[in-house]
């Protein structure tokens, strides 16, 4: 089985060695890795380009582009549309693997499960101390489940590509929760079929744009409303807020 892996990045220097580190040292090999840069204007270009040769050496598949895009997502969409693995992921660029056999435990998890996406635990650090500030646990998915501010931790989301093909990439006139859309639209309203690995598979450093404090709630909430709303459901929203304040308690 073939897994793309795909890194938007824009001036992201500080980080994405770490994240491309992360990627080669995976003990599973049968990786396509894809970084599709927003034409950075720090250094970013420069490290993609050193670590060519690394990827060569272990004969892993290797590709990445360089160019305006419109926002994170459109970034994304563009990666899907580069890959040619059986199953695709996405791995921010100030993201890392929790260890080396998170991919190799994303296959087997497949190999082993008749489903078409996998997701997992998430581990949120401070950026300057590296100490842990949230622990993301999931659970399996079941009905209803988005409705009380629950949605997979979306770097640990591994799907199998024909999913998306059949289903539609993400929506890019959302600010922060497309990614939150395209889960509800491929879990709840498609049924697409799931299965929770219950390990730390990524390390995020705090500070991505849905992690914005109040003002992002607020603009999650209401893009949370029209996810609902296009695909054919009403969001209630008490019921959210009630538990998406209970999502307090990860915090460390």
């Amino acid at each position: 089985m073939k897994v793309s892996i795909i890194t938007v990045s824009y001036n992201s220097a500080k980080t994405i060695r770490h994240t491309i580190e992360s990627v080669l040292n995976q003990k599973y090999e049968n990786i396509e890795y894809i970084v599709v840069d927003g034409y950075s204007r720090d250094e970013t270009v420069k490290i993609l380009s050193d670590c060519e040769p690394l990827f060569m050496k272990k004969a892993m598949e290797f590709r990445w582009i360089s160019e305006k895009d419109d926002g994170i997502y459109d970034a994304i969409n563009k990666g899907i549309r580069m890959a040619t693995g059986d199953v695709v992921g996405i791995l921010n660029s100030d993201d890392y693997f929790q260890d080396d056999r998170v991919v190799g435990d994303i296959v087997e998890a497949f190999m082993k499960n008749d489903v078409d996406c996998i997701h997992g635990n998430l581990i949120y650090i401070n950026p300057n101390d590296g100490r842990i500030t949230r622990r993301w646990i999931s659970r399996e998915f079941s009905s209803g489940l988005f409705e009380k501010s629950w949605t997979p931790a979306h770097p640990t989301f591994y799907c199998k590509r024909e999913v998306y093909n059949k289903y539609g990439l993400y929506k890019t006139d959302y600010r922060i929760a497309a990614d939150v859309e395209l889960m509800y639209r491929f879990l709840e309203i498609n049924r697409v079929r799931s299965k929770f690995i219950d390990r730390k598979m990524v390390v995020m450093r705090q500070g991505g744009i849905s992690n914005r404090g109040l003002r992002s709630t607020i603009t999650i909430t209401k893009e949370m409303r029209r996810a609902f709303r296009e695909n054919g459901q009403h969001l209630n929203l008490l019921k959210y807020l009630f538990f998406k304040v209970g999502k307090l308690r990860e915090l460390v």
